[in-house]
């Protein structure tokens, strides 16, 4: 039981970022479709549990130790490349996003210039991906629980202040910008988008246990978690739409709302997932062509950042509308691969 729960510990942590700290693209893929979007949100819980199983199983089956080999293997040469290429995509357009997210913070919580946020990001994930990696994600990473924390807090706060109905809430709900035009689309495109960014991590965390059972149910159990989480936060932003409407951070909004040393702290918070996130997407980019600290290493992830920097004046809640579901899409051919594996690998039964 502990060793599941530390996988699913784990599994929680490659899901859970920044997309969940500023709350704007649980706002598009669920509470902009008011009650249909509650719906949507109870729908991730199941598929992200199952395909947290299938994840971590197949992981620990192949004894992974990276996911290209996996990848490759349970869906061929062709198919493999275009996912590993799909893969990059998402890898290169999160961290841009991310980018962004970093002047939304200055400019909503401080009133400052948005590229007073996004040109200290830069800097900052250009020194940190040029230098001590693993040491920075290390420390950073530990503060997910505090985000998980903070989340369930406002997820309180709201209930506890809403002082008007769902119902008399969904209008402003739906004047939000949606991610899809359809709520099941939606709903199934996030799950896509995030099993996309995680599949990579997972499938080598997976190939770290030598019980695929235990394995598997870490996935599973990590996998219901996040899908329950995804539920929370939709009832936070739905509680209170009237305070998050048309932020570009909404949870940030809301913080502010209960208190502005809670606001400022969470805007720490938010800063520092975004950071963590940014030089992880970027890192990983880098790695997937070149040797770390490798002069070809640097000019590339160089260049790639500050293109992010250049496309990050668009603007986050533009970015998060135009980039996410595209890559939700094309994560959608990452979970039908996926779904076959087990009878590709014939690893369906324990």
């Amino acid at each position: 039981m502990k060793n599941i729960l530390k996988i699913s510990s784990a599994f929680i942590g490659v899901l859970v970022g920044a997309g969940f700290a500023s709350g704007q693209e649980l706002l598009q893929y669920f509470t902009s479709y008011g009650h249909l979007g509650t719906i949507g949100a109870f729908v991730t819980i199941a598929i992200f549990g199952y395909i947290g199983l299938l994840l971590l199983r197949l992981g620990s089956r192949t004894k992974a130790e990276s996911h290209q080999d996996v990848i490759h293997r349970i869906s061929g040469k062709f198919l493999g490349t275009i996912i590993d290429y799909i893969l990059i995509a998402i890898l290169v357009g999160i961290g841009t996003v991310m980018i962004a997210g970093s002047g939304a913070i200055f400019q909503q919580q401080f009133g400052l210039p948005e590229i007073v946020g996004t040109l200290l990001m830069t800097v900052l994930v250009i020194i940190t991906v040029l230098s001590n990696v693993d040491r920075v994600v290390k420390v950073i990473a530990a503060i997910t629980p505090l985000l998980i924390v903070f989340v369930l807090f406002l997820f309180v706060y709201s209930l506890s202040t809403m002082d008007t109905s769902y119902t008399a809430l969904e209008p402003l709900a739906k004047e939000q910008p949606s991610a899809t035009g359809n709520w099941l689309v939606s709903a199934i495109n996030y799950v896509s988008l995030g099993i996309a960014m995680a599949a990579p991590m997972a499938i080598v965390m997976g190939g770290d246990e030598s019980s695929s059972k235990e394995a598997s149910l870490g996935g599973l159990v990590g996998g219901l978690a996040v899908g329950l989480l995804v539920v929370i936060c939709h009832f936070t932003l739905f509680s209170r739409m009237d305070v998050v409407a048309g932020l570009d951070m909404p949870f940030l909004g809301l913080a502010n709302d209960a208190s502005i040393y809670i606001g400022l702290l969470y805007s720490v918070i938010i800063f520092l997932m975004i950071y963590n996130s940014a030089i992880s997407l970027f890192f990983s980019f880098g790695t997937r062509f070149f040797a770390p600290k490798t002069k070809k290493f640097n000019i590339l992830v160089i260049t790639f950042i500050l293109g992010g920097f250049a496309t990050s004046f668009v603007g986050f809640t533009e970015l998060v509308s135009l980039f996410y579901p595209i890559f939700g899409y094309l994560g959608m051919l990452l979970i039908v691969i996926l779904l076959i594996a087990p009878f590709r690998l014939k690893i369906a039964k324990s």
